[in-house]
Formats: C-alpha cells, structure tokens, sequence
C-alpha cells in the first residue's frame, strides 16, 4: 500500500511518560519557585496548591488526606504496602508486570504469612467475584502494560472488613474512580496528567488513616515510606511538606496540567476526552483485520494504555521470536517517518501494540496514526515474505 501523507500533529503515545497536555509549552514554568527550599512559604504553598488543586478537579472527598511522595507511583504503593499491610490477611491481584511487582513484594519482600495471590495471564483478569474482603486488598484499577482493567467498582463491598490499595496511575483523572470504595490510591503525575516522573501522589481514606494509627508494622520501615509519629499521623506530610526534596520545576509543570485539566471542565471533560480517544482507535481496530484487542473482553479493556495484539493467520504462524521482531519493526518503521513514537508494546508483554489515549491526547492524532499503523504493517510483512 501507499504511504500515508498526513501524520498526527502530535506523535507522542508514549505510556508513561504521557504526552503534555495540549497547548502545553516551557513558559508557565517561569514562574517556578527555583533556587528556594522546598520549605521556605513560598515552597509549601506551590505544594499545597497541587493537593488542593487535586482534590477539586477528582472531588476527592474533605477527609481523605492527600500526600506527594517520592518515587512516582512505585514509591507510592510501596510507601502503602510496607505501612498498613500485615494486620490481617492480604490479597494481592495481579495480571499484569506492575501488579506482579506488588505480588512480588508482598510475597518475597514483606514475606506475609496470610497472603493470597490471584493472578491471571495478560489479556485477562482474576475472578473478581472471589476477592475475600477479610482481606486486605491490593490491585491495580487498569493494567498499563496489559490494556487489561477492572470493569468497575460493584466487586467491592461497602461494609469491607480489610482495605483497598489501589495503584491508579493509568486510571486517575481519565476514569472515574468511586472514592468510597477505595483506601488508598495511588498515582504518578507522568501517566494521564503528562506531568514530569519521580513524584508519586497518595490518597488515605479515614480507614487507612485509622489503621496507620493503630498498627505497627513488625519490620522496619524506611524514612521514605514513614507517615507517623508517636502513633499519630504525621499531618505535615498532608499539608505540602514533603518526606524528601521535590523538584519545583516539576511541581509547576504538574500545576499547568492541573489548571488545564479545571480549564476543560474537570474530571469529567478529562474522562471524555480518554474516552473520545479510545472511540477513535475502536473505529481502526473494528476495521482491521489484521489487529485486535489483547484483553479477552470489551468490559475489561483499557481506555488509556490501549493493548494490542496483532491477529492474522500468517503472523500467528511465525516462531515467536520472529513475531517478536516484527511488532517492534512495525513500530520502529511508523517512529522512523515521525507518524507515532513510543507505541511498541511492554518488554514482558505479548507481542503487538501499545497506544496511549489518555486525555491529554487528541482523538484526530489517533485517526491520523492508524493509515501509518497499516502502511507498517504491510511494509513488514512484505519484507519478511520476501525474505522467506
């Protein structure tokens, strides 16, 4: 086939980092406060207004308490896992590379007694219907590097005996997320904000807080994952003071996304613009028949960190390694004519695609990337069967 002559307009569908929002560029960041302690007035004022800002734009409810931690998501889940976990038993779900770093954790890291892992291969998720609530409960809302997440919130009852830790970070601000049904959540300001990486956001329900009040962990914890004192909660943390040094320069760009995000109205207009994205990829993909989705149902596939396997006969016929090759060929032809950058699918994931929708994408960049995704697809697959 011919080469596409339009290309998007922003190429950019990297899964983390994501790409800024749009109109974004390097001069509201003059404003940064630079060269000044993170705890001078000026600092803990920019960091408060990112937790206030936060809490409106997600309708966060007034007793949650909201903190900037260090190292992104990861630190933050982590941070949530080594405070609260082992005061009753733990359930961790995973089905995906992230999740499996948290069951891994819980498992060969904390080394908890009374664990339960519930795991499923990429493109499918564990049976939810059998999560014990007894338990603590530790999940991921969306998978990024399966595409794969969960269909919503009826699974987790209102009268739970344990907690719910929730690794959010490709759900937040471009799904809704029910906060009475969540204990803690986390997120990075990288994934749907297209905010800079290293700095991870945690949100404790007054369970949680609660719980970190009333239990003391048997191992040691870090300086990094400490959110108590004398058996209280350390309020600073909750109130911009941060356990370590954060970057200013970050935290003003985080701000931008934060206005941005209130400009367009809310959570609400961020959720529809990921969704509007994820419409514009179905079109493609319904179209196609050499493409499908990779979660083995519609009700559990991702609107942001969209995962795709590639379907026709003769690539399923290849050896896996050369399957393999040809998915990161196609993806390196379509970044080489600077249609689509970073869209290859996760290193442990099955071989194929993987597209960011979240909701500092456009929907028009989309439709313009797929004529290049087919041109790619044809260009590789012509080449191998000459080659063959």
């Amino acid at each position: 086939m011919s080469k596409p002559t339009t290309r998007p307009n922003n190429p950019n569908f990297s899964c983390g980092p994501c790409t800024k929002p749009p109109g974004w560029s390097l001069d509201p960041l003059k404003s940064a406060v630079l060269g000044r302690s993170h705890r001078s007035s000026l600092g803990k004022a920019r960091l408060q207004e990112v937790i206030d800002r936060t809490r409106a734009v997600l309708a966060i409810p007034a007793d949650y308490r909201i903190a900037i931690v260090p190292a992104s998501d990861t630190g933050a889940v982590e941070m949530a896992m080594w405070s609260l976990l082992g005061a009753r038993g733990t359930t961790v779900l995973a089905w995906e590379n992230f999740s499996q770093d948290w069951a891994i954790d819980a498992k060969s890291q904390l080394k908890l007694p009374n664990l339960t892992l519930m795991e499923a291969a990429y493109g499918e998720i564990p049976d939810l219907a059998k999560v014990n609530f007894a338990d603590d409960v530790v999940f991921a809302w969306n998978g990024t590097t399966s595409g794969v997440c969960v269909p919503n919130a009826d699974w987790i009852p209102a009268n739970r005996e344990g907690l719910t830790i929730c690794d959010a970070t490709s759900a937040v601000f471009a799904m809704h997320l029910p906060w009475d049904k969540l204990d803690v959540t986390t997120w990075s300001w990288q994934k749907v904000l297209g905010g800079e990486a290293a700095h991870g956001m945690l949100v404790l329900s007054p369970r949680a807080v609660a719980r970190l009040e009333s239990y003391t962990p048997a191992w040691p914890l870090p300086k990094l994952f400490r959110m108590t004192s004398k058996g209280k909660l350390t309020e600073g943390l909750f109130k911009g003071e941060t356990i370590n040094t954060p970057s200013m320069l970050c935290v003003e760009d985080v701000l931008y996304s934060l206005k941005w995000a209130e400009s367009i109205g809310g959570a609400s207009a961020l959720v529809a613009r990921s969704q509007a994205n994820a419409a514009a990829l179905d079109t493609w993909v319904q179209a196609t028949d050499w493409i499908d989705y990779l979660p083995v149902r519609a009700d559990i596939r991702s609107t942001t960190s969209v995962c795709l396997k590639i379907v026709d006969p003769w690539f399923t016929a290849l050896p896996d390694e050369q399957q393999a090759e040809a998915a990161k060929k196609l993806a390196s032809l379509v970044e080489k004519e600077g249609a689509g950058f970073d869209i290859a699918n996760y290193r442990t994931a099955p071989s194929g695609l993987r597209i960011w929708c979240g909701s500092t994408v456009e929907a028009a960049d989309l439709s313009a990337l797929t004529p290049w995704l087919d041109w790619a697809y044809a260009e590789v697959k012509q080449s191998l069967a000459k080659a063959a």
